[in-house]
């Protein structure tokens, strides 16, 4: 084999049970969410998570949302922020859609039920790395994410006409003719083929591609492998955005610190205590993510320290308590006082900014097959996603994708069919002997050491020929379970990373070779599609 298998998994239509919907929502994150409440009650929409609705990255958001709320503030700000953010390759027409969204998105969530905090009876606002004003909400101090899903959760919950199916894995995307008509899942130990007039693709990014992740883990890029498989055009996959600040405390699972803590004024320490940030800009810490990160990464090379430290000791103890209560928390757990204690953090992966391609509308380069969130290449972030307009994405483009879907499925006939589709694998290679575990820990490992977050020709082609070796004997295998799945998705996608920071020989936002370490506009000022799946080789 020496190129990906159309479908993960056998299936048969005369064999397996159906079910029928109008709209198929993959991802039950913010922006799937969201495209789910824009549904009206005369049509079916059905939301496939997998795991609990709970367990998102959108759960996971400290920050919060930006948006343009204050009289300071005004939208060819935040438009021009985000531009500098992206380095150069951001969409002026979408980044200029979301901008001017905003304002409405949020006074829907608190239409909704959302609690954001609130400073003098208005909307609390605060500022974040690359923001020239105050412009994002936020809730609960540092849980914005939680606040803003639990309001949600409910509306959705009230909606007759919304199903969700929880713990269910989408192994693949069902075409016929060229187009979406479904998926195949795993529901309960069966396979389940869903037909549906329109699919929305919103099941998030691939962080666990990465040992070092904020991320949860689901975050194994399903969705966008499935897409791939299914033919869908992805780019931008070599701009992976690395967090600056996660904390770091051996044998503990990785926590983010927000982006905020530095936005309120925390200042970045090196092991000998020197505020390193200041010698990169005057902005030092509010400096976009990008510059941060590979500032931190050059620091903890000088010193030989395995991380840096976040100091918020000079700021009033009682407003950091309040402002941060859930890192305060965690924090303790570690027998640390974030009022008194320098915080030790390093950089980890943290967003997918490359993803399935798609255009103002939400549409996909397949026919019915639309996107929304981290799954997306959208434009909006060019090569470097701008702190707090992730969750901000997820709710213009889920609403956008699903206004679309739901044009598209009324043109199309009432009675649904059933099609005879079915793929047959031939099982000549057990999957017995694959430590699927060991397999996954060891890709991750190498994506930390020669996909991160310095990159030069000679590693990449080494973690090239590594991925290759491991996709030549892992792909052709049939899994049974969702821990092979996975790893054949991350396989793929760690395949295309890797692939597009070869090809593009220069320095722009979240990619950085050291090999190539100047912009370069003049040839390298455009997007990067992946190889088509069927041009991909192993």
């Amino acid at each position: 084999m020496d190129q990906p298998r159309r479908y993960l998994t056998s299936f048969r239509g005369k064999q397996n049970l159906h079910q029928f919907t109008d709209i198929l929502i993959i991802g039950g994150g913010i922006a799937g969410l969201r495209a789910a409440l824009e549904v009206p009650p005369t049509m079916e929409a059905l939301v496939i998570t997998k795991e609990h609705i709970r367990e998102s990255n959108s759960a996971y958001a400290q920050g919060g949302i930006a948006g343009v709320l204050s009289p300071e503030d005004r939208f060819e700000n935040h438009i021009e922020d985000t531009h500098a953010a992206g380095a150069g390759l951001c969409d002026p027409e979408v980044v200029d859609l979301v901008v001017r969204e905003a304002p409405a998105q949020i006074h829907d969530l608190v239409r909704w039920g959302t609690i954001f905090d609130l400073e003098d009876g208005h909307l609390a606002l605060t500022r974040e790395g690359g923001h020239s004003h105050r412009r994002i909400v936020h809730a609960l101090g540092d849980a914005t994410g939680q606040e803003m899903m639990r309001a949600i959760i409910a509306r959705v919950k009230q909606a007759p006409n919304i199903s969700v199916w929880d713990s269910t894995f989408t192994i693949d995307l069902l075409t016929m003719d060229g187009a979406c008509v479904g998926a195949v899942v795993s529901r309960a130990g069966a396979k389940v083929l869903i037909w549906a007039k329109q699919v929305i693709l919103a099941a998030g990014g691939c962080g666990m591609v990465y040992r070092e992740t904020t991320n949860p883990p689901v975050a194994t890029g399903d969705g966008m492998a499935a897409a791939y498989r299914a033919g869908a055009e992805l780019r931008d996959m070599e701009f992976m955005q690395f967090h600056p600040t996660v904390l770091y405390v051996a044998g503990s699972a990785r926590y983010l610190i927000s982006e905020a803590v530095r936005g309120e004024g925390a200042y970045l320490r090196d092991v000998n205590g020197e505020r390193f940030m200041l010698a990169e800009d005057k902005r030092a810490e509010l400096l976009p993510r990008d510059i941060v990160s590979q500032a931190i990464f050059r620091c903890m090379e000088r010193t030989q320290h395995p991380n840096v430290y976040l100091d918020l000791t000079h700021l009033d103890p009682v407003r950091v308590r309040e402002r941060f209560p859930g890192i305060n928390r965690v924090c303790r757990n570690f027998g640390l006082d974030i009022t008194k204690d320098r915080i030790p953090v390093r950089p980890g992966a943290h967003y997918m900014i490359g993803g399935v391609t798609v255009d103002t509308h939400g549409a996909t380069t397949i026919p019915n097959l639309w996107a929304a969130g981290e799954v997306t290449s959208s434009g909006l972030h060019g090569a470097n996603r701008l702190a707090s307009n992730s969750l901000l994405e997820g709710l213009v483009y889920g609403a956008i994708c699903a206004r679309n879907a739901i044009a598209a499925a009324k043109t199309m006939p009432t009675q649904m069919i059933a099609h005879p589709i079915q793929c047959k694998i031939d099982p000549d290679l057990p999957v017995e002997d694959i430590d699927v575990e060991d397999v996954t820990n060891s890709l991750r490992s190498l994506m930390v050491r020669k996909m991160g977050i310095v990159r030069d020709r000679a590693r990449l082609e080494e973690a090239k020929r590594d991925v290759n070796f491991w996709c030549r004997y892992v792909l052709p295998r049939e899994f049974q379970h969702r821990q092979g799945w996975e790893l054949q998705n991350l396989l793929i996608l760690a395949r295309l990373m890797i692939d597009a920071a070869i090809r593009r020989e220069e320095s722009r936002g979240t990619h950085y070779r050291s090999d190539f370490p100047a912009r370069n506009d003049s040839q390298w000022g455009n997007r990067l599609p992946s190889p088509l799946v069927k041009d991909l080789r192993f």
